[in-house]
């Protein structure tokens, strides 16, 4: 697919990462909207509405506003989440020394049924358009198990379960589900979460000897929406830390 005059909703569109990728499809000439919990920092040319994409009703007013603004959705980009690191059990934490059932909850809502519940209503449109249209989930080196990461990595390894499970069933109506997994990427949120050491461990670890930056993942999602022929498979974008 071309992505030249195409509509393209990106998730998490205003937080680091998403913003970037927002950017790198307007370059290349996509009709970008923008659908987050946070309005942008910023103007400029990106559609935004301000949506929690777990909350069916919400996705629903959001897409009403989107197909109202530039028709028809051609391709949606996954990108709404957040790190989240928690040990399964600190001996050292004062209290409660195991895993919260409260942060699992949550990491799973915002990395999980964020995927789950803007997919499927976008696959819903495409499929009654007949559009033949592309889908592009957020899964992370973490699906194959971080340590201190349960329920991110369970999040993410669900996302890339899901995107099989959508490239099977969607195929025949010509949409294309692909799944994006990056290693580290060098963004605020990334340093947010992890330890200056932590991030220097990795990239000793890294056999390119750096974190991804953003557009490196643009990049990705950009090679994901234009190859007619990637559909059910899961991209990482890493360095070559998970070989």
């Amino acid at each position: 697919m071309d992505v030249a005059d195409k509509t393209v909703i990106v998730a998490g569109g205003n937080g680091s990462l998403g913003s970037v990728i927002a950017a790198d499809l307007i370059r290349r000439g996509a009709r970008v909207a923008s659908i987050d919990l946070h309005p942008p920092v910023a103007g400029g040319s990106t559609f935004f509405a301000q949506a929690d994409v777990a909350d069916e009703e919400a996705v629903t007013a959001a897409l009403d506003a989107i197909a109202e603004t530039f028709g028809t959705v051609h391709a949606l980009v996954n990108c709404a989440g957040s790190i989240h690191s928690e040990p399964l059990v600190n001996l050292m934490a004062a209290g409660r020394r195991r895993h919260q059932r409260s942060t699992w909850d949550s990491v799973l809502r915002g990395n999980l049924t964020t995927t789950f519940v803007l997919g499927a209503a976008v696959a819903e449109r495409m499929a009654a358009s007949r559009t033949k249209g592309v889908i592009v989930n957020f899964s992370s080196i973490a699906a194959a198990g971080n340590a201190g990461q349960s329920a991110y990595a369970a999040a993410k390894a669900g996302v890339e379960a899901l995107t099989a499970v959508w490239a099977r069933e969607l195929g025949p109506l010509g949409i294309r589900v692909v799944a994006i997994a990056p290693g580290f990427v060098d963004t605020p949120s990334t340093r947010a979460a992890l330890a200056e050491s932590t991030l220097e461990d990795l990239k000793r670890r890294t056999p390119l000897r750096r974190l991804a930056s953003a557009q490196h993942i643009a990049d990705a999602v950009a090679f994901a929406i234009e190859n007619d022929f990637v559909s059910g498979r899961t991209l990482a974008v890493d360095g070559g830390l998970s070989i």
